[in-house]
């Protein structure tokens, strides 16, 4: 039988999933013709991107038995080896936050394409991309 390490395991599905979820916004923002499913898709690409984000943030396990420490100083005047230990624990702060801007500007981005789509849908009478060029002319 061959060993699988768990952790490598949930690694290789979760980026197996993101990668699929990255197929199915793609798809859905270039070949859906509804506008609302475009939103949706580009939506789902948002998540996706921010997630993968996460993922380069994230400080794994050297192993079971011996769990990341929590990155705190608990001296007031800490020494080097303190230190140290405490930047070898910390997670990068750098990733956390520009998932965070991106978060709020998705919601933005979202928010306006619903009032774009709201507004061509009462000029239209449709949300489908087809109908509306053939309606231009």
């Amino acid at each position: 039988m061959i060993e699988v390490d768990p952790i490598t395991y949930s690694y290789t599905v979760l980026l197996l999933s993101m990668a699929v979820n990255l197929g199915i916004s793609l798809y859905g923002v270039f070949y859906r013709p509804s506008l609302i499913k475009k939103i949706i898709a580009l939506t789902i690409f948002s998540d996706t991107a921010n997630t993968f984000a996460i993922i380069i943030g994230y400080i794994r396990w050297r192993s079971p038995e011996e769990p990341v420490q929590p990155p705190v100083l608990t001296k007031l005047n800490a020494s080097a080896e303190d230190i140290a230990r405490f930047a070898s624990n910390s997670v990068d702060p750098l990733p956390q936050a520009l998932v965070l801007t991106a978060i709020v500007i998705g919601l933005a981005v979202t928010l306006f394409l619903v009032f774009l789509t709201l507004q061509i849908y009462r000029l239209y009478k449709t949300t489908d991309v087809r109908e509306i060029a053939r309606l231009r002319g």
